[in-house]
C-alpha cells in the first residue's frame, strides 16, 4: 500500500523529512477495523513528533491520527461496525498512524462519519474534538447539555484546531466565551464560530477583560503557550475557578499562590492517555465523536476545515507540517485522496 513515513528526524524543509514509500496493508486484530483512508488532517503533535533529532529509525514510522474513511475489513471481536461503514476518529498514538492507504484502529475510538459532511471535513474533527470534550466535560466539572451555566470561559488560542472547536463547544454549554486572537482574519474566525468577544493575546489580558466587565473569568483554557500565560490567567481566574492545560511547559510552574490561595483546579489533558494505558473507558472516544456527529449534524457543530491542500502524498504533507509549524494557520488543513 502507498504510505507517507519518516525514516529520519529532520526539518521539514528537508525533502526527505516525509517521503512517499510502500508499505504491506496491515491484518487487523480482534477489536480493530481495518480502514481505507479518505483524508487526513494535520496537528500540531504531527509535527512535533516529526522534529529533528539525532535517531533515525530502523522502518519506515508513518505519522498522522485525524483520519476519515471506509471500513475494509473488521477483526473478529467488533461489534461496533462493518465493512462499507464510513467511520472517523483520531487514532492512537502508540500504533502506525493514518498517513497510508490502510490503517488499523480499535473500534472503541472510532465513530460513524457524520452524514452531513465529506471525509476531508470530517477528517478535520476528530482529534480537536475530543481534545475539546474531555477537557471541558470530563478534566473540568461542567455540563455540556447545561443550557445557561451562567459562567465564563476565556480560551487562549481560539483560531487554532482545538479552539476552533472549544470555542463552539462552550458556546452551546451556556458560557460566555471570550477568545484570544492576535491576526484580523483570526479574530473573525474565533467570532464566526460563536466567541461572544475576542481580545488580543499579545497585549495584557486583564485590562482587555476589564473593559468587557469582566474582573474575572470563572474558567481558562491556555491552548498556546503554557509558560507565558501561567502568572496571568492565575490572577484572572476567579476563586474555585478551572483551568486547562494542553501544551508541557519548558520548565517548572509554581502552583502556590494564587493558585492554591483561591482553590484553583489545574486540569491536564492529553486525548491519547486513554488508548496509551488501555484504559477501561477507551469507548468513551467512541461515544464523544458519535455525539459531535449528531451536534455536526444538527447543524449545531461546524466543522473547521479551513483548506484543502491535495491528494495524500509526502510533498503535501510537508507543506502542511510548514503552515502549522509557522504558528499563522487557522482551523484545520486536510489532504484527501492518494495519487
Amino acid at each position: 500500500m502507498k504510505a507517507v513515513a519518516l525514516t529520519r528526524y529532520l526539518p521539514i524543509d528537508d525533502p526527505e523529512s516525509l517521503l512517499d514509500v510502500q508499505l504491506p496493508r496491515p491484518q487487523p486484530g480482534p477489536r480493530d477495523l481495518l480502514v481505507r483512508i479518505e483524508a487526513v488532517s494535520v496537528n500540531p503533535v504531527d509535527t512535533k513528533l516529526r522534529a529533528p533529532g539525532p535517531q533515525p529509525e530502523a522502518q519506515p514510522r508513518v505519522l498522522g491520527f485525524d483520519a476519515a474513511g471506509v471500513v475494509e475489513a473488521v477483526g473478529a471481536e467488533v461489534v461496533l461496525f462493518q465493512p462499507g461503514d464510513e467511520v472517523y476518529y483520531a487514532g492512537d498514538v502508540t500504533r502506525p498512524g493514518c498517513n497510508a492507504q490502510y490503517q488499523l484502529v480499535d473500534e472503541r475510538l472510532a465513530a460513524p462519519k457524520p452524514t452531513t459532511l465529506d471525509f476531508a471535513e470530517a477528517a478535520a474533527l476528530p482529534l480537536t474534538t475530543i481534545t475539546a470534550w474531555e477537557l471541558l466535560f470530563e478534566r473540568m466539572p461542567y455540563d455540556f447539555d447545561a443550557e445557561d451555566n451562567g459562567r465564563s470561559l476565556l480560551v487562549v488560542g481560539g483560531a487554532g484546531g482545538v479552539g476552533s472547536i472549544a470555542i463552539q463547544l462552550a458556546r452551546r454549554a451556556g458560557f460566555r466565551v471570550v477568545a484570544t486572537a492576535s491576526r484580523a482574519e483570526s479574530t473573525d474566525w474565533c467570532r464566526r464560530l460563536g466567541a461572544h468577544e475576542v481580545i488580543d493575546h499579545r497585549q495584557p489580558l486583564a485590562p482587555q477583560l476589564r473593559a468587557l466587565g469582566l474582573e474575572s473569568v470563572d474558567a481558562a483554557i491556555n491552548l498556546a503557550d503554557t509558560d507565558r500565560y501561567w502568572d496571568p490567567l492565575g490572577e484572572l481566574l476567579a476563586p474555585q475557578g478551572h483551568v486547562g492545560l494542553i501544551v508541557e511547559p519548558s520548565g517548572p510552574l509554581r502552583i502556590g499562590d494564587p493558585y492554591k490561595a483561591k482553590c484553583i483546579g489545574i486540569h491536564w489533558e492529553f486525548m491519547f492517555a486513554r488508548s496509551r494505558f488501555r484504559t477501561a473507558d477507551m469507548d468513551r472516544q467512541h461515544r464523544i465523536l458519535a455525539r459531535a456527529g449528531s451536534l455536526v449534524e444538527a447543524g449545531e457543530l461546524r466543522t473547521t476545515l479551513t483548506e484543502v491542500l491535495g491528494p495524500i502524498n509526502a510533498a503535501n504533507l510537508r507543506e502542511a507540517h510548514r503552515r502549522l509549524e509557522s504558528g499563522r494557520s487557522i482551523g484545520k488543513l486536510a489532504l484527501a485522496g492518494w495519487d
